[in-house]
């Protein structure tokens, strides 16, 4: 990444933005997980160390599709973020106009602002340029810390960039890139990749761009029933996308012509008649027709071993999306024990996606990976290979000087 860094920034005295990444699960005006808040912190915390005058924070949160409702503001966040900075956070109920400038006015010097809700205004996920240079009069430097949305070419994240004299990538962004890009362009090997979730369609990129850099990769979840599907294995009433049986042969096909490469689908599973937790489940080898009229919903104990096998001998690991529907503790074994095997690798482990991060912390383990990436679909895009454009923004004005047109 070439773009600069908040060290490269001479921030004193200056007006600050900072775009963070605040969307969190909100119900009731209860924050209900505060992790996104509390990554953003270091960078926070670097910022105010430079003296500047102001620094004001701006995010989305949810999708409010231009219209400002109670129900997507950001005013709880600010309250939270103050008990965690532990110093006052004045909010903005907008994000742009005469409340932002009173906001700031009313923060004083060295002051915190957080500004309302971005996605309140449709210019933002329009990418509007007149909405963007509202953005950029607040500011003298700008600093994009938000790595969960980098993947969208908004005005917060692409647009204001060819208006603020100074950008810089923040310290969880780099993080972010430093940890996904050695990752994929120069990992300590064996280099395994795990991928689950639902769809094949959610991760086919990843898996394309995969295939020719990792020593193994590992399907596991919903999306390996299309596989077995390709392969001509009984699937049930396990979830199918039928649109994307080719592409599943294509992929098989491919890693068939690597003969070094260890791509590995469940051998066994755990299928039920329904999804419910008392739900009653039996183990099947994967090629068994007994299946019948049941689901697959998570790993089986064969498939546990081997793939925790092939994982604790890896020096990198990636993993995005569980092995099943862990959310039920009767289907959750598979997941959880992918979650510790990955835990005890001697080496970097990088865990994107919202279901995998859930499953290490429900494991207990999370504080014993390397890497939790904050961004799941701006991660997945990231391992698929496309550029980033909230990434390539900063890159191209990393050497601004002064404001452009």
């Amino acid at each position: 990444m070439s773009a600069r860094s908040i060290h490269d920034l001479d921030l004193a005295g200056t007006r600050v933005f900072v775009r963070v990444d605040f969307n969190v699960p909100i119900k009731n005006g209860t924050i209900g997980d505060d992790t996104r808040i509390r990554a953003s912190l270091p960078t926070i915390e670097a910022v105010l160390a430079r003296k500047p005058r102001v620094v004001l924070l701006a995010s989305h949160l949810g999708r409010p599709k231009g219209e400002a409702k109670p129900e997507f503001s950001l005013a709880p966040v600010a309250a939270r973020l103050e008990e965690l900075l532990g110093r006052k956070v004045v909010f903005a109920t907008d994000c742009v106009g005469a409340e932002a400038a009173k906001a700031v006015e009313a923060a004083g010097d060295g002051g915190i602002v957080l500004l309302e809700n971005l996605r309140f205004h449709k210019g933002e996920e329009k990418n509007d340029p007149a909405f963007a240079k509202q953005l950029a009069e607040l500011t003298d430097a700008y600093i994009n810390d938000a790595f969960g949305a980098a993947h969208r070419a908004h005005a917060s994240t692409e647009g204001i960039t060819k208006l603020v004299a100074q950008t810089a990538a923040g310290l969880l962004m780099e993080a972010e890139l430093r940890h996904l890009g050695s990752a994929i362009h120069s990992p300590a090997r064996p280099f395994v990749a795990i991928l689950g979730g639902a769809k094949v369609s959610d991760k086919i990129e990843v898996i394309e761009n995969l295939l020719p850099k990792v020593d193994a990769l590992i399907i596991g979840g919903a999306m390996a029933y299309t596989f077995f599907k390709a392969q001509g294995l009984p699937v049930g009433t396990s979830l199918v996308e039928e649109d994307r049986l080719d592409t599943a042969r294509e992929v098989l096909k491919r890693a068939e012509a690597r003969p070094d490469l260890r791509f590995m689908l469940p051998v066994d599973h755990i299928v039920a008649p329904k999804l419910a937790p008392d739900a009653p489940a039996e183990v099947l080898r994967a090629d068994d027709a007994a299946i019948g009229n049941r689901m697959g919903l998570d790993i089986g104990p064969e498939t546990i071993r081997q793939f925790s096998a092939i994982v604790r001998t890896a020096k990198t690991v990636i993993w995005n999306g569980p092995m099943g529907v862990f959310e039920m503790d009767a289907f959750s074994a598979g997941t959880t024990s992918i979650a510790r095997a990955v835990a005890d690798v001697g080496g970097t482990t990088i865990i994107g996606g919202g279901d995998s991060i859930a499953a290490v912390t429900k494991a207990g383990v999370a504080d014993r990976i390397t890497h939790i990436s904050t961004g799941g679909g701006a991660s997945l895009e990231f391992l698929g290979g496309r550029t980033l454009p909230g990434v390539a923004a900063l890159e191209r004005s990393g050497t601004a000087s002064e404001p452009r047109d």
